[in-house]
């Protein structure tokens, strides 16, 4: 039976900016973050795009990717993911083949297909679509595993570097054509648990029911994305979360805003239809000490099959964010004591 003990943990950052600090805050918040979670153990490190969204900074992911594999030394640093629509697939190879090869054996590539915000954004993002329609996500992935395969003799166009670099990919989303298009492809599956997820059991079920073997991976590897916030106690860890949840409420109104102080009475901030929409989105969400944290962690991971967790932990503090990942680590390697 796989419990927390025995599966890795990771951690996915969005360069999150609180009130009263600044972007260039943020991104040593991330620094100090990876060298962390390095320090502690944890597997890997990952970095989403995001565009247009006040207090998420990751919207250049892959720039970011290299200043925390530059400050890190053995972690696991990749992308949570790129959102492979917004690019040239050649550019991503290029970009990728570069950071594979300034930090070899180190660099991970997840890809998802939203565009990582709204619309009218994802307009300006892409500029002007190919033929006028949504390019596929699974045609994008074939050519962008092209351009990672050794150049054949006489080809005219290669990613230099990306040419016959191993990058390993890894397919994320919060959708069921998510999950068929990874089990086809034989790749790792990672689902957005932390923010999106209603359709993550079905998901799974597909993934791993019509899952093919591939010269990558023998057999189903599932990842589940989860906000988690642990503290001394019980009480402490609800407190810091109800940042993540005025976070959400933001979402829900349309009415994105810095990551905000937490309020001893988050009841007073929302009405029962938005409290109902905050804990729908936020229904993985796990708080508390390390022994709740073991407890319900366990009971995720349990439930799920997950070979991997990779954790979102949000408060307003950066202090508070690594005494959480602190906090899990005990929790993984039955430590409670130290922490209580």
């Amino acid at each position: 039976m796989k419990t927390l003990e025995t599966t890795h943990i990771s951690v996915l950052d969005l360069a999150k900016v609180s009130e009263g600090k600044s972007i260039a805050d943020a991104f040593m918040q991330s620094k100090q973050l990876a060298q962390h979670v390095e320090r502690l153990g944890y597997k890997r490190f990952w970095l989403a795009e995001h565009h247009n969204i006040e207090g998420i900074t990751s919207a250049a992911t892959a720039v970011l990717i290299g200043f925390i594999a530059e400050n890190t030394k053995s972690i696991q640093v990749g992308s949570g993911g790129i959102m492979l629509p917004n690019h040239s697939p050649m550019v991503v190879a290029e970009t990728f083949g570069t950071l594979a090869t300034l930090y070899p054996g180190r660099i991970d590539l997840g890809l998802g297909r939203a565009p990582g915000s709204d619309q009218a954004t994802m307009r300006a993002v892409r500029g002007t679509v190919r033929g006028g329609q949504e390019p596929d996500f699974g045609e994008l992935i074939e050519e962008l595993m092209f351009f990672f395969q050794e150049a054949e003799p006489g080809q005219q166009i290669k990613a230099i570097p990306g040419a016959g670099i191993h990058v390993p990919i890894y397919i994320l989303g919060s959708s069921l054509y998510s999950a068929r298009l990874a089990a086809k492809l034989g790749r790792p599956y990672a689902f957005a648990g932390h923010f999106a997820p209603s359709a993550m059991w079905q998901a799974f079920d597909i993934y791993r029911s019509q899952f093919q073997p591939s010269q990558y991976l023998e057999k189903p590897y599932v990842m589940v994305g989860a906000p988690v916030i642990a503290a001394d106690s019980d009480e402490r860890a609800m407190y810091l979360a109800t940042s993540l949840q005025q976070a959400f409420l933001g979402m829900v109104r349309g009415d994105r805003k810095l990551f905000r102080s937490p309020v001893t009475n988050i009841d007073v901030l929302w009405t029962q239809r938005e409290k109902v929409a905050v804990e729908s989105m936020l229904s993985l969400l796990v708080t508390g000490s390390p022994e709740t944290v073991r407890t319900k962690l366990d009971q995720l991971i349990q439930a799920t099959g997950a070979d991997e967790l990779i954790l979102t932990s949000d408060t307003y503090d950066p202090l508070d964010r690594l005494k959480s990942f602190e906090f899990i680590m005990s929790a993984k390697n039955n430590n409670l004591k130290l922490n209580n």
